[in-house]
Protein backbone atom coordinates (compact mmCIF):
# COMPACT_ATOMS: atom_id res chain seq x y z
CA UNK A 1 0.00 0.00 0.00
CA UNK A 2 2.95 2.25 0.58
CA UNK A 3 3.88 1.84 -3.07
CA UNK A 4 0.42 2.71 -4.35
CA UNK A 5 -1.48 -0.55 -4.16
CA UNK A 6 -5.13 -0.37 -3.20
CA UNK A 7 -6.42 -2.32 -0.25
CA UNK A 8 -8.56 -4.46 -2.55
CA UNK A 9 -5.51 -5.56 -4.55
CA UNK A 10 -3.65 -6.43 -1.35
CA UNK A 11 -6.65 -8.45 -0.18
CA UNK A 12 -6.80 -10.36 -3.47
CA UNK A 13 -3.03 -10.96 -3.49
CA UNK A 14 -3.09 -12.62 -0.08
CA UNK A 15 -6.25 -14.59 -0.88
CA UNK A 16 -4.73 -15.79 -4.15
CA UNK A 17 -1.71 -17.14 -2.25
CA UNK A 18 -4.13 -19.21 -0.18
CA UNK A 19 -6.60 -20.35 -2.83
CA UNK A 20 -4.15 -21.44 -5.56
CA UNK A 21 -2.62 -24.26 -3.47
CA UNK A 22 -6.11 -25.29 -2.34
CA UNK A 23 -7.29 -25.46 -5.95
CA UNK A 24 -4.23 -27.54 -6.87
CA UNK A 25 -4.91 -29.84 -3.92
CA UNK A 26 -8.53 -30.28 -4.96
CA UNK A 27 -7.52 -30.94 -8.57
CA UNK A 28 -5.13 -33.67 -7.42
CA UNK A 29 -7.16 -34.91 -4.47
CA UNK A 30 -10.50 -35.54 -6.16
CA UNK A 31 -9.17 -38.07 -8.70
CA UNK A 32 -7.07 -39.74 -6.00
CA UNK A 33 -10.11 -39.91 -3.70
CA UNK A 34 -12.20 -41.46 -6.48
CA UNK A 35 -9.50 -44.04 -7.15
CA UNK A 36 -9.11 -44.81 -3.45
CA UNK A 37 -12.88 -45.11 -3.03
CA UNK A 38 -12.84 -48.12 -5.33
CA UNK A 39 -10.31 -49.80 -3.06
CA UNK A 40 -12.42 -49.30 0.07
CA UNK A 41 -15.85 -49.62 -1.54
CA UNK A 42 -16.68 -52.65 0.60
CA UNK A 43 -16.39 -50.52 3.74
CA UNK A 44 -18.61 -47.67 2.52
CA UNK A 45 -21.99 -48.54 4.02
CA UNK A 46 -24.86 -46.84 2.22
CA UNK A 47 -22.65 -44.93 -0.19
CA UNK A 48 -21.48 -45.65 -3.67
CA UNK A 49 -17.77 -45.60 -4.47
CA UNK A 50 -18.11 -42.15 -6.04
CA UNK A 51 -20.90 -40.43 -4.10
CA UNK A 52 -21.09 -36.99 -5.75
CA UNK A 53 -22.94 -35.30 -2.89
CA UNK A 54 -20.36 -36.31 -0.29
CA UNK A 55 -17.47 -35.38 -2.55
CA UNK A 56 -19.00 -31.99 -3.40
CA UNK A 57 -19.69 -31.29 0.28
CA UNK A 58 -16.10 -32.11 1.23
CA UNK A 59 -14.66 -29.92 -1.55
CA UNK A 60 -17.00 -27.06 -0.67
CA UNK A 61 -16.10 -27.27 3.02
CA UNK A 62 -12.39 -27.37 2.22
CA UNK A 63 -12.59 -24.31 -0.02
CA UNK A 64 -14.75 -22.40 2.49
CA UNK A 65 -12.36 -23.08 5.37
CA UNK A 66 -9.34 -22.15 3.22
CA UNK A 67 -11.04 -18.93 2.07
CA UNK A 68 -11.80 -17.96 5.66
CA UNK A 69 -8.28 -18.85 6.77
CA UNK A 70 -6.88 -16.68 3.98
CA UNK A 71 -9.37 -13.85 4.37
CA UNK A 72 -8.55 -13.05 7.99
CA UNK A 73 -4.84 -12.30 7.41
CA UNK A 74 -5.67 -10.69 4.06
CA UNK A 75 -8.05 -8.27 5.74
CA UNK A 76 -5.41 -7.49 8.34
CA UNK A 77 -2.78 -6.92 5.63
CA UNK A 78 -5.07 -4.61 3.70
CA UNK A 79 -5.59 -2.41 6.76
CA UNK A 80 -1.92 -1.86 7.59
CA UNK A 81 -0.89 1.76 7.67
CA UNK A 82 1.62 2.35 4.83
CA UNK A 83 3.95 4.36 7.08
CA UNK A 84 4.09 1.52 9.60
CA UNK A 85 4.94 -0.91 6.81
CA UNK A 86 7.72 1.35 5.53
CA UNK A 87 9.19 1.76 8.99
CA UNK A 88 9.17 -2.01 9.51
CA UNK A 89 11.20 -2.64 6.38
Amino acid sequence: MALGAKSQSILWMVLRETLIPVAAGVAIGVPVALAAARLVSTQLYGLSAADPLTLAAAVTLLIAVAALAGYLPARRASRVDPMVALRYE
